[in-house]
């Protein structure tokens, strides 16, 4: 189960946002995202490359309905972009979506607005998976395929196909990271600092798990961790909390990039750059503080907002009565979960038309 971020961040967050961006000077890189297929960094979906299958040749017509949170922050954001901008890749998908709302009863409007509309396939990114769960199972019960992204509805007979991030691989990826880092300059009994999302969430317990995980095959473990709420103001107010607990740190994990933006601002106001710092899910920011080789940031883990982009394919393959053509069997697996890769400046090159804004 996956819930990225907390719903409803306020406006004051979103003025902070700016205010670290701006008002930090040379904070961060701005970035841009795009509904169109481009090659520039910040696109939202990169066209796809022919099928060997002939899958993307057009077939069908089919209507995808499409319901997710309001894009009040990068992340949530860059999941609307990146599905409209692969819709409207297929002359054979009309893309309907509905108005993103963080209400839940507003989002259960919706869907069921597009089951009246009779779509051919839904995508849903719920607010709350549980919450959801019995309108998501009227669509498949009316006969309409539904791809259910990131957030997981708990009844499986609610969804055909589900796809999301690998939160415990996340944090696999970054203590990896880390414990190789630490090890290769010989560091013993290390500082670890994690700073988390929202503590009380599955997602988070996840991250924290894996991380915890892979530290123990180098030997090492987390020394302190505090959490955040995956927003630019609380990961200013842990980062700086942590940095003056601690005078010296060996190493850093900041488990969402968007927070990232106030964990940074928190290290550049205290001067503080004698650690490693590895962020979560893949910003255009963040990549671009790692890309400049100046920065603490030397690597972020992936939870790529480009699976609302595969969501679609799904909704259209699923709704056409079409299989992958990599794979053997004839139709869409139920499952498909995402693996977390790890970008550095070796090879964020290849990521920059990937990453989101924060």
């Amino acid at each position: 189960m996956t819930e990225h971020k907390a719903t409803g961040i306020q406006a004051t967050d979103r003025v902070a946002r700016r205010g670290f961006l701006v008002g930090g000077a040379a904070l961060l890189a701005a970035g841009c995202t795009s509904n169109e297929p481009s090659t520039a960094p910040g696109s939202a979906a990169p066209a796809p490359a022919p099928a060997a299958s002939g899958n993307d040749q057009p077939g069908t017509k089919v209507v995808i309905g499409f319901s997710a949170p309001a894009a009040d922050h990068g992340w949530i954001a860059a999941i609307a972009k990146n599905a409209e901008a692969t819709a409207k890749q297929y002359t054979d998908v009309e893309f309907k979506p509905v108005e993103p709302t963080n209400d839940i009863n507003q989002q259960i409007s919706a869907v069921e607005s597009l089951i009246a509309a009779k779509v051919g396939a839904l995508v849903i990114l719920p607010n709350d998976g549980q919450q959801l769960n019995q309108v998501a199972r009227q669509a498949t019960d009316a006969g309409i395929p539904v791809i259910n992204l990131d957030r997981v509805f708990p009844d499986k007979l609610a969804y055909r196909t589900w796809i999301g991030g690998d939160n415990y691989g996340m944090g696999v990826a970054a203590g990896h990271f880390i414990g190789k880092q630490l090890k290769d300059k010989g560091v013993t009994n290390p500082v670890i600092v994690e700073i988390q999302g929202i503590a009380t969430l599955p997602l988070t317990q996840d991250r924290s798990k894996g991380f915890a995980d892979a530290l123990k095959t180098y030997g090492f473990s987390v020394t302190a961790k505090q959490d955040a709420k995956f927003t630019v103001e609380t990961g200013n107010q842990v980062a700086a909390s942590l940095l003056q607990a601690h005078k010296k740190i060996d190493a850093l994990w900041n488990h969402d990039d968007d927070q990232g933006v106030g964990v940074l601002a928190a290290i550049k106001e205290a001067g503080r750059n004698e650690f490693v710092m590895v962020g979560g899910a893949g910003s255009l920011n963040a990549m671009k503080e790692i890309q400049s080789g100046s920065s603490v940031l030397q690597a972020t883990v992936t939870y790529s907002p480009t699976m609302a982009s595969s969501a679609i394919k799904l909704a259209r393959l699923i709704a056409q009565g079409k299989g992958m053509s990599d794979l053997v069997e004839n139709q869409v697996p139920q499952s498909i979960t995402l693996a977390s890769e790890t970008i550095t400046k070796e090879n964020v090159e290849k990521y920059l038309p990937l990453g989101f804004e924060s």
